[in-house]
Order: C-alpha cells, then sequence, then structure tokens
C-alpha cells in the first residue's frame, strides 16, 4: 500500500516517530514494568515525566518563571468560561475580536459570565480577512482582550498580532501553537487544546502569567480555577496522564527538528507550496485575503461543488485522507499542522493536478 497522508483538522496526524516510540514503550516504560498510562499521577516516574514535558514546552516558546504552564483536561473550549471566571479579576467586560467560528463560540460563551465588547469584526465580509488593529474599539478598563490568532474552520489567520497595552492579550493557538517562534511575553495568557500541534485529544495547554493568577471568581469551580491548578502541578485530580506522556514525546521531536525556527521554515514552505498551486489553477480556490491565509489550515473549493465527492473519493483512493471541508463552509480543507511531511503536500498538489487535468 502506498503511504497514506492524515489531512485532518483534528485530533490530527501525530508524528510517525512519536507514535513509534510510544508503541515501543507502551507495555514497560524504561524497565519499570508499566505502561505509562498504569501508573500512578503521584509516582516519582511519571512526575518526573511530566516535570520534563513543561520544561521542553518552555525550552522550545522561551516561557520564562513568570508564566505558570498548565496541562489541564478537557479542550479549548473548557477555556471559554474559565477565563473570564478567571481573568475579570472585578471588571466587567472583556474585548473579544471576531474572526471566525471559535472567536464566535468564545464569545456567546464569555456573555454568560462578563458584558463583552466584539471590538471589531470581519463577519460582514464572509471572515476572509482580519480587521485592521488600528481600527478595534478596545476598552481601557477591559479585564482582558481576546483573540484567535488561527482560526481552525476557515483558515484565517492573524498577519500581526496587536498591541494590547496593559491589557493582557489572551490567544486560543489551538491551531497554530508550536508552528513557528512566539514572543511569549506579549501575552497574559496563552491556550491550546492539544489534538493539533501538541498531541492527542483531551488534553489543553494553558501558559498564563503569574501575576493574573489567584483572583478567581467565587463561583468558579474548584477544578477550573488556574492558580489551584497552578500550585498543584496540574495534578489537582488525576490529569490526563498518558495525553500528557505523548505532548511531551511530540515536544523531544520538535527539539530534534531543530526548533519552532526550523519548523518555521518547513511549515512556511509547504503552505506556500499549496497556496501557490491553489492560485495558479483556474479549477481550485481559496476564499482568504492572501495576507490572512493560515500556513496550518488550507481550506479550497472547486469550481464545480458537483465534483466533490468524486474529488474526495480519488484521494481517498490515493491515500489522502480527511480533505472534506467543514460542515459550515464546505469545500476543502487540508490541515498541515507540524506532523504532516512535505511529501504529504506534493502528493496532494499531485493529485490536486492530476484531478484537474482529468475533470477541469
Amino acid at each position: 500500500m502506498s503511504r497514506q497522508y492524515n489531512f485532518c483538522a483534528g485530533p490530527a496526524a501525530l508524528p510517525t516517530a512519536v507514535l513509534e516510540r510510544a508503541r515501543e514503550e507502551m507495555l514497560d516504560w524504561r524497565g519499570t514494568g508499566m505502561s505509562v498510562m498504569e501508573m500512578s499521577h503521584r509516582s516519582e516516574t511519571y512526575v518526573g515525566i511530566a516535570q520534563q514535558a513543561e520544561q521542553d514546552l518552555r525550552d522550545l516558546m522561551g516561557i520564562s518563571d513568570d508564566y505558570a504552564v498548565l496541562f489541564l483536561q478537557g479542550g479549548a473550549s473548557s477555556q471559554f468560561s474559565a477565563i473570564p471566571l478567571n481573568l475579570l479579576r472585578g471588571h466587567e467586560s472583556a474585548d473579544y475580536i471576531n474572526t471566525g467560528n471559535w472567536s464566535k463560540k468564545a464569545i456567546a460563551e464569555a456573555r454568560r459570565f462578563a458584558d463583552v465588547n466584539v471590538a471589531a469584526s470581519s463577519e460582514a465580509n464572509g471572515f476572509i480577512d482580519v480587521p485592521d488593529p488600528d481600527t478595534w474599539q478596545t476598552r481601557s478598563d477591559a479585564a482582558y482582550l481576546h483573540v484567535t490568532p488561527n482560526e481552525t474552520i476557515g483558515g484565517l489567520a492573524y498577519d500581526r498580532l496587536p498591541d494590547s497595552g496593559d491589557v493582557p492579550l489572551v490567544a486560543d493557538m489551538s491551531s497554530t501553537i508550536l508552528s513557528r517562534p512566539l514572543d511569549v511575553s506579549r501575552f497574559g495568557m496563552i491556550y491550546a487544546g492539544a489534538q493539533k500541534n501538541i498531541g492527542p485529544s483531551g488534553l489543553v495547554v494553558v501558559i498564563v502569567r503569574r501575576d493574573l493568577l489567584g483572583h478567581a471568581s467565587p463561583a468558579t469551580p474548584t477544578m477550573m480555577d488556574y492558580k489551584v491548578q497552578a500550585d498543584s502541578g496540574s495534578m489537582y485530580n488525576t490529569p490526563a496522564t498518558y495525553s500528557w506522556y505523548l505532548a511531551g514525546l511530540v515536544f523531544q521531536w520538535l527539539k530534534e527538528q531543530g526548533g519552532l525556527e526550523a519548523m518555521e521554515t518547513i511549515n512556511r514552505r509547504k503552505a506556500d507550496k499549496l497556496y501557490g498551486f491553489i492560485d495558479q489553477s483556474d479549477f481550485y480556490a481559496n476564499p482568504i485575503v492572501p495576507a490572512f491565509r493560515s500556513w496550518m489550515n488550507v481550506p479550497f473549493t472547486l469550481a464545480d461543488d458537483r465534483l466533490d465527492s468524486e474529488f474526495l473519493q480519488g484521494a481517498e483512493a490515493r491515500g489522502l485522507l480527511n480533505l472534506k471541508g467543514h460542515r459550515s463552509v464546505g469545500g476543502m480543507r487540508a490541515s498541515i499542522y507540524n506532523a504532516m511531511p512535505e511529501s504529504g503536500v506534493d502528493a496532494l498538489i499531485d493529485y490536486m493536478a492530476s484531478f484537474e487535468k482529468e475533470r477541469g
């Protein structure tokens, strides 16, 4: 069988080397006689695994001791409510920027707990670009400013991050974290569901500035209190131990690739190849203004959507999996996260060219 490539937006492909190592360690982790998933999270062995994963993430992203790094259960969606509960800190309002599906969900949930000001939105034009930060109607008394730098469904990405001044900048980076270097010091908080660039689903990583801890609303469930989780090393209860371990393997793999600078080079090249092919074609199209195209999620449409099913069937026959676009936007979507090798993008382009020649 020819090689298969998984373009799923999430849960997404993991690096083959990580899966192979996990397979080797599945039954017996380094002579302990136990699988990692069987270990007590309080054991010295597992605590060592967890601490190494955190340190490797800090190394990769340049995270200082001014920030707590939390490995929590649930996905990024669980943070949509945890953020206002923890970060309002006596304020009544928070600013949000609406750039797509995940922004809208974050806004809707935050409105249950706070006066949400949508400071800017690109919904009127179909989310094909990011509003110019100079036009945002932010408020100086806002508790924080929330952005979604990469919209997984629409394939829209910020071309630059705003300067939020003294207002903490909060970012849902689920589908773009670890794809390139990032100045963490610009943020009050970063959060990311694991199932795209970090590891398997069921885990969310929260990077939060320590001075923002300890101000949770009295109504905040204990499990959602960032200070409680920080004080307990993300082990207030039994964490998602195996997902945490696999995330640690991914961090080690990223270091072996040369870190985030190396990943930036690879990811830029993959995206440029795919967008370049789409742009030169009269058969395929991408709806996003070029300056705001995502490196990680590349949506595209066919000139005749009656061919969509045939395209997907042919792709699957070639081992190009999970290319169907999200139900809310249709078309196709190729998610080309860190674990997608350049050969996968090349194989997709070859198939797209062949399909266009036959059916275009």
